[in-house]
């Protein structure tokens, strides 16, 4: 049987193996993607009239990336990585920031999106984690590094005291 770490690492490589196939995707045809100007407009979500939503394993990759116990959590309306107009994890973004374009062909967007959703959702189903697609706020709110602490490093069920 796999223990908790290792399976969690096993998620952040396959969440790794995912966002390089979503930037190969991007690099395609650059005219249905649009051009991002960095302004950080949809980070704000709500002056933006939009929401982010996010999936465990792609937690789970950012806790391990960030090599974090804990994630931070919404104070406002804007989302808690960006500082200064500029997003502090853009290496490590979640899928719906790495999709969306202000300028973008929306149906594009949209297609890829769900493609990349059911590979999360196998991603889940892989290695029993409960499916959730949630916003943001909440989806921190809820994310416990209960699940895995820090998933970089060992999870109490590995430890040998």
């Amino acid at each position: 049987m796999v223990g908790e770490s290792e399976r969690h690492r096993r998620v952040v490589a396959e969440v790794a193996v995912l966002y390089d196939w979503i930037d190969t995707q991007l690099q395609q045809d650059r005219e249905l993607v649009g051009e991002c100007a960095a302004c950080g407009a949809c980070c704000d979500f709500v002056s933006y009239d939009h929401l982010l939503f996010v999936t465990p394993p792609e937690l789970i990759y950012l806790a391990a990336k960030l090599n974090a116990s804990s994630l931070r959590q919404m104070t406002g309306e804007r989302c808690p990585y960006q500082e200064e107009e500029r997003c502090a994890i853009h290496r490590h973004r979640f899928t719906g920031c790495r999709i969306f374009c202000c300028d973008g062909d929306r149906d594009f967007q949209a297609e890829l999106t769900e493609t990349v959703l059911r590979k999360l959702k196998s991603i889940c189903q892989r290695y029993q984690i409960a499916y959730q697609y949630a916003d943001l706020g909440t989806a921190l709110a809820t994310f416990s590094t209960g699940i895995c602490q820090s998933a970089a490093g060992p999870c109490p069920e590995d430890r040998r005291d």
